[in-house]
């Protein structure tokens, strides 16, 4: 399957519906994924990207097929991680000779991944490649997300292939935002977004001040995963401003999880004391054993405040809460409150392990802990009620 993009450019990637998750266990794709590659065909042919190992045979055929006995002149590797250059060696053996174009960092993960010495050709922000009534401009973007990015903007179509930004796993026939359900959308965007690019919000604020001081006219922008924008592309740059400033919502978030019950009684009541007098709340709640880590990851991204329960175990915590803080640590993420709570048998350490978890990762503890002995009696539920309604006044006040 090919798309056509513009009279020039051309969508040669892969359509992945079975994939259910990426980065090896890493992340959830529950509505599978693409892999964007692109041809552009002038006086010079290029591609943009390759696709993922396993269909990379398929890809060769696909690009063969397009070019129709023309050669393919220039590689563009944006990116070393193989889900956009696992067809490389294959391409390479299809078209020997072919100069690839990439960053300095780029030339290193690929040695890296393949162990091969092709001919590399290094670019800096703002090097240029003529493709004859077009040309090409390199833009470094290290870190979004790794140190070998970077986005090529395409001149006389006016388009910016953005690499990993401004991307979503979400796998579709229609390929482009206007096309497709914006609500499916958007929640994969945002969600790509919080479990990737979080990190790295400071630098994405600079890369797009950055862009916005060349003054390019923008038509499209094409990423390397999900749909390209081509309806008011602008719209998905504004998203991620806002969603690299400190982003929240008017939500909270509570996570635990629970040996015998006693834990989720108290997320419970927790609940209802963070809703007093009829008043709601938005409060999402999920059970860490139990739910997608990416899922949560992408409600605390959207909270103003978390909850994060576990019982005592082994003067610690049980392994999906610990391995869940350990993950939003490395996310660091910014202007968030918390608060922790849990059960205890005969020792109780764990909530001040949840509490210096929370503060690792960047969270201002502004409450408690509070704790209960084994199942919470109904005057427990009390005080835990009592618990969520003055973590909600110091959240307001």
């Amino acid at each position: 399957m090919t798309v056509k993009v513009t009279e020039h450019v051309h969508w040669i990637g892969k359509i992945d519906w079975e994939l259910r998750k990426f980065h090896g266990e890493d992340y959830s794709t529950h509505r599978g994924s693409t892999y964007n590659a692109y041809l552009i065909t002038d006086e010079k042919t290029a591609i943009i990207d390759t696709v993922w190992t396993p269909y990379a045979k398929e890809f060769v055929e696909t690009l063969k097929k397009e070019l129709n006995g023309k050669p393919l002149d220039y590689i563009i590797a944006n990116h070393g991680e193989v889900d956009h250059s696992g067809a490389l060696p294959d391409v390479m053996k299809a078209f020997p000779g072919t100069p690839i174009y990439c960053t300095a960092n780029a030339v290193h993960s690929l040695k890296g991944q393949f162990h091969e010495e092709w001919e590399f050709r290094v670019v800096k922000t703002g090097d240029q490649l003529s493709l004859g009534k077009q040309t090409l401009t390199f833009i470094e973007a290290p870190m979004l997300h790794w140190p070998d990015s970077m986005f090529e903007y395409l001149d006389g179509d006016q388009i910016l292939f953005s690499n990993d930004a401004f991307g979503q796993h979400y796998a579709s026939e229609l390929l482009f935002n206007d096309l497709v359900d914006p609500c499916e959308l958007f929640q994969e965007a945002i969600k790509y977004y919080a479990n990737i690019l979080t990190p790295f919000s400071e630098l994405v604020i600079k890369k797009i001040e950055q862009w916005s001081s060349l003054n390019l006219p923008l038509q499209m922008i094409c990423p390397s995963h999900g749909v390209i924008w081509r309806k008011n592309p602008v719209q998905i740059v504004e998203k991620y401003l806002s969603w690299a400033s400190r982003y929240q919502e008017e939500q909270v978030t509570i996570v635990y999880d629970s040996m015998w019950e006693g834990t989720r009684i108290m997320a419970e009541a927790i609940t209802e004391g963070l809703q007093p007098d009829g008043k709601r709340m938005n409060v999402k709640i999920f059970n860490a054993a139990r739910s997608d880590k990416n899922d949560i990851i992408t409600q605390i991204f959207k909270s103003k405040a978390i909850l994060v329960g576990c019982p005592t175990v082994n003067k610690g915590i049980l392994a999906p809460i610990a391995g869940l803080l350990e993950e939003i640590s490395g996310l660091r993420m910014k202007g968030k409150k918390a608060a922790a709570f849990g059960c205890y048998g005969w020792s109780g350490e764990g909530n001040q392990v949840l509490v210096s978890a929370l503060k690792r990762a960047g969270f201002e503890v502004i409450i408690g802990p509070i704790k209960t002995l084994w199942k919470p009696t109904p005057e427990d539920r009390e005080r835990c009620k009592a618990f969520g309604a003055e973590f909600q006044k110091m959240l307001e006040g």
